[in-house]
């Protein structure tokens, strides 16, 4: 009899997580609960606010329990069904976590149209890290045309998109990534109008040069060093959307935080900085991937995948990614 692997949490990581806090379980494969669904997973996503589902520390969301299946996103498809509006050979996605099945009550499953385009880019430019990055930037970043418009980790899943609509505005748009060969990416496959290299030890002036007229808008994706920097060139009522700041993510103590020296153009220059999170806006998800799906029909959206094959690799995978090994959305293939 086929069984179901999955994935829990084995302990609670200080500092970067190793294999060690993870654990590969083979368990039955679950029934269809009364009035629900049986989803078997093709893709899992691995994002960067897994590290904090990992910690025990209060956040905006329940921690993951040790012993419980890693949290995550998938798609797949509907294999035995009880729910009415949930058919077997249905394609969903949800957060089913990480495992190869999943019992679903149908709460937070979506349909999707395996026809219009490849199951993995429903966990990418047309799912969640698309709604982020269209929420967070016309939302809370409201760019015009003609502002500019920098954006962190820009050749990552969000940030990538977030660009990409930028420039669909009319803004100028700059990325900061990390090493020549993302930011060759970043440019000429998206169309950024530039690209700093982090790793620069002019971070400051490249930034300088590539926005003389100052930045109108930052999309955080960061934190740490180069949100500090880019501090001290935004403009006078400039925007920052904070969607995340995955390089304090596995800060150990507190003396591994980065202490930002430049927090007072917050007052000075009147900055509007706004953490989200976008399930808070679950209203907004209707319209966000209507345009993204158009815009991507279009040619005006482009994405890239880092995948990586079979439920075992998503340990290692995860620890890439909040490394910056990644290149572009992070996928592991189940089947």
């Amino acid at each position: 009899m086929p069984t179901n692997q999955r994935i829990v949490l084995a302990s609670r990581p200080k500092g970067l997580p190793t294999a060690q806090n993870f654990r590969l379980e083979e368990v039955s494969i679950p029934a269809a609960p009364e009035g629900g669904f049986v989803v078997r997973n093709h893709w899992l996503s691995l994002d960067p606010y897994m590290r904090g589902r990992m910690d025990a520390a209060k956040s905006y969301a329940k921690s993951v329990d040790i012993g419980a299946v890693m949290e995550g996103g998938t798609v797949g498809e509907v294999i035995a069904s009880r729910h009415e509006k949930f058919n077997v050979g249905d394609f969903v996605t949800g957060r089913f976590g990480w495992q190869h099945y999943s019992a679903s009550d149908g709460t937070s499953a979506t349909k999707v149209d395996a026809t219009a385009a490849p199951l993995s880019a429903y966990l990418g430019v047309l799912g969640m890290p698309g709604v982020t990055a269209w929420i967070g930037l016309l939302d809370i970043g409201q760019p015009k045309a003609g502002e500019t418009v920098v954006v962190s980790a820009a050749s990552g899943a969000v940030g990538g998109v977030v660009g990409q609509i930028a420039k669909i505005h009319g803004a100028r748009t700059v990325g900061i990534a990390g090493g020549k060969e993302k930011c060759d990416y970043i440019v000429k496959e998206l169309g950024f109008d530039a690209c700093i290299d982090h790793k620069s030890d002019d971070l400051y002036e490249a930034l300088e040069a590539a926005c003389p007229k100052g930045i109108d808008v930052y999309f955080e994706n960061v934190g740490g060093r180069i949100m500090d920097t880019v501090l001290a060139l935004m403009n006078p009522f400039s925007r920052m959307p904070v969607c995340g700041l995955v390089s304090q993510y596995n800060a150990a103590t507190s003396d591994d935080v980065y202490g930002l020296k430049n927090i007072r153009s917050v007052l000075t220059n009147r900055i509007k900085m706004q953490g989200f999170i976008v399930s808070d806006r679950m209203e907004l998800w209707r319209p966000a991937r209507a345009d993204l799906t158009k815009w991507l029909a279009d040619g005006k959206l482009r994405y890239r995948e880092s995948v990586v094959a079979g439920l075992d690799a998503a340990p290692e995978a995860l620890i890439g990614l909040l490394q910056g090994r990644n290149f572009g959305k992070q996928l592991v293939k189940l089947i």
